[in-house]
């Protein structure tokens, strides 16, 4: 409806209302502007709740929004009652019952003097604040009714009046026109971000190698555009359950690790591919972890691309928050997808970043046994000859002790080439292996290969979940090593025989270089990734002068329990 028939609707509901309506018609034209003003929905509609309240003088207001079923509400927006009354209230009205259940149905003003004597009243939760006196108002943009506006308490004492209901009446109706535009630009808007989270996340994960980043990165973006209180990464733990391994939350304590198990009611419907919504995680039967009552509305989306099921993402929100969308749902999905597809291109990526590194692994030892070994033995056997036609005792025992390093040297090439034909797969799954197979891979683009030190029953002591991201930490440890230290020398240490402050045994990853440091202003992106990391299991990462003279180079402390 265009402007000039709103007004002329407005102008001809005014004939003949009383002399109290028309002394406040100054005020209504105000509200009606203030209304009109902005274009942010959320912010609107605070500002009809706030006007409508200010218009009638009532204590308390509320905007029902309906959800896309037409049988519920999907939001619920109040004025007058505050944050702490909303926590003790608990969660918002669904609509399915009780007075406004009735007005969702039958979508007509109403106004009572005692709400409790309606028959159609289902009385209040506890802690709710008293309310008497009501007046509820429909809100239609355009023929679609958007839902309701609803004033409570009326100041002093006193009941609502017909003037009252009138002007109500009358806000709701330019109520209707503001909250259609908002929707709408609040709908452009909210595709032009989901879209740039797509784009962001696509473009991170191809410039990153490592899987468990990407997944981090899916979480963190997932979490920024869905306005959740957490970003969560799911994938099948092998039992037939789902397991959170990549978590962005302001309070991650609790989360990484934990698995919904096969029999939840939820875990068919996502490894079929299929999202699942939820209005309340508290209160919700199917949501049976332990992690589930912290959280509010929640979307379950599966990381689908073309037929293959990666895993799920899910963005809960805090409790007590507003329940997503259809738009937020829609573009939520969407995202999903994206993800999946750019997880997809950068495992295949990885792959090819990886095969190209073992085959440089084959050239090099290759080279070392073709050329190096050969040159050594050749030079052990000079030697030798050298030690026999020596007259010089002294000449004898150190051409001796040559011939005796040059042995252990060409052991230690061998086994450095054993290691560097090692597959993937080849070797066992220990923790000990595994940095091992790190610093093996690490020493071709570093140029030399790290030490390594290993303090206590490493294999038997650290847990998978904390050896998993203890060599992701290494990871990113040795990958900010190779980009900004240009080190010559470094030092790796794993001490399972550690124990935290609070006197729980821990496991401590300690990567010392004697590189140039890191510079004042520098990035500090990889050591905050290592920081949150251990964060997330209980543990601690910090850092401080490494292996260089004066305390020159950078050293890693990591630890987290066992």
């Amino acid at each position: 409806m265009d402007p000039l028939a709103i007004a002329t609707e407005a102008t001809r509901s005014l004939q003949g209302m009383s002399t109290e309506l028309t002394a406040r018609i100054p005020q209504l034209l105000e509200a009606m502007r203030s209304v009109g003003t902005g274009l942010e929905l959320h912010s609107t509609l605070d500002r009809i709740t706030r006007i409508a309240a200010e218009l009638t003088d009532a204590r308390y207001a509320a905007i029902g929004i309906i959800d896309s079923t037409g049988k519920g509400l999907a939001d619920f927006i109040t004025y007058g009652v505050t944050k702490e009354q909303h926590e003790r209230i608990g969660a918002l009205p669904d609509g399915h019952h009780g007075l406004l259940g009735a007005l969702i149905h039958q979508p007509a003003p109403v106004m009572l003097t005692d709400l409790s004597s309606d028959p159609r009243s289902a009385g209040f939760p506890p802690e709710h604040p008293p309310m008497r006196t009501f007046l509820g108002v429909p809100i239609r943009v355009g023929a679609e009714i958007f839902g309701n506006l609803y004033l409570t308490e009326k100041r002093d004492g006193r009941e609502f009046s017909l003037a009252d209901l009138n002007m109500v009446k009358i806000l709701a109706t330019e109520a209707g026109i503001a909250i259609g535009n908002a929707r709408v630009h609040d709908e452009e808007r909210q595709r032009m971000r989901w879209i740039d989270g797509s784009v962001a996340v696509t473009t991170a994960l191809l410039s990153r190698g490592d899987a468990e980043d990407a997944l981090s990165v899916v979480a963190e973006q997932a979490r920024r555009l869905a306005d959740s209180a957490a970003g969560i990464v799911l994938l099948p733990d092998g039992d037939g359950g789902l397991e959170m391994v990549a978590v962005s939350a302001d309070d991650p304590s609790g989360l990484l690790g934990t698995v919904i198990p096969p029999h939840s009611p939820v875990v068919s419907h996502l490894l079929a591919g299929e999202p699942v919504f939820i209005d309340d995680s508290a209160t919700d039967p199917r949501m049976i972890t332990e992690v589930a009552p912290r959280f509010g509305p929640s979307m379950l989306l599966p990381l689908k691309s073309g037929d293959r099921v990666l895993g799920t993402l899910a963005t809960p929100r805090a409790r007590g928050a507003r329940r997503f969308t259809p738009a937020e749902r829609t573009l939520a999905a969407q995202f999903a997808a994206q993800a999946a597809l750019a997880l997809v291109m950068a495992e295949a990526q990885r792959d090819r970043e990886r095969l190209a590194v073992y085959e440089d692994r084959d050239r090099i030892a290759r080279d070392l046994h073709d050329l190096v070994i050969q040159r050594l033995f050749a030079t052990g056997l000079m030697l030798e000859s050298a030690q026999r036609n020596a007259v010089v005792p002294d000449v004898k025992v150190k051409v001796g002790q040559a011939v005796d390093e040059l042995d252990v040297t060409i052991q230690e090439i061998r086994t450095a080439i054993f290691a560097l034909q090692q597959g993937p797969a080849e070797a066992p799954a220990g923790l000990r292996t595994r940095v091992l197979r790190e610093l093996g891979t690490a020493a071709v683009p570093l140029g030399f290969q790290p030490s390594a030190n290993f303090v206590g029953p490493v294999d038997a002591k650290v847990g998978e979940l904390t050896g998993k991201n203890l060599i992701a930490a290494l990871r990113e440890a040795l990958s900010n090593a190779f980009r900004h230290a240009r080190a010559s020398r470094m030092e790796v240490v794993v001490d399972a025989t550690v124990t935290l402050p609070d006197g729980r045994p821990a496991v401590r990853l300690t990567v010392a270089d004697d590189g140039v440091g890191i510079p004042e202003g520098g990035r500090r992106s990889g050591l905050r990734n290592l920081a949150k990391r251990a964060e997330s299991l209980g543990g601690s990462s910090s850092y401080g002068p490494g292996l260089g003279e004066d305390g020159g180079g950078t050293r890693v402390v990591w630890e987290a329990p066992l």
